[in-house]
């Protein structure tokens, strides 16, 4: 079964979590060794990963469940109106 391909909604928001994530731990964290650099790294890649799987894909959406039809429509059994007798106006 083939892997689908990232839609280029999820490209961006993967991207900008990367980037920005990134740049925040870098910042907040104030540190300067390799390893807290590729610590923070990695954690930017796994929350850009799981940002990009979460987005919602445009074009597929869950099929709605599918009910049985009626075998047969349903009709109400209401009786006709009696006609109404016709009456005549007296000329005057």
């Amino acid at each position: 079964m083939a892997m689908p391909r990232p839609t280029a909604a999820q490209l961006a928001y993967g991207s900008c979590t990367v980037i920005f994530s990134t740049f925040a731990m870098l910042l907040l964290s104030q540190t300067s060794s390799g390893a807290g650099i590729a610590v923070i790294a990695v954690a930017a890649l796994a929350l850009g990963l799981l940002v990009a799987m979460t987005v919602p894909l445009s074009g597929k959406r869950p099929a709605a469940v599918e009910q049985p039809a009626p075998q047969e429509p349903l009709r109400a059994s209401v009786p006709a109106p009696a006609p109404k007798p016709v009456r005549e106006r007296a000329a005057s």
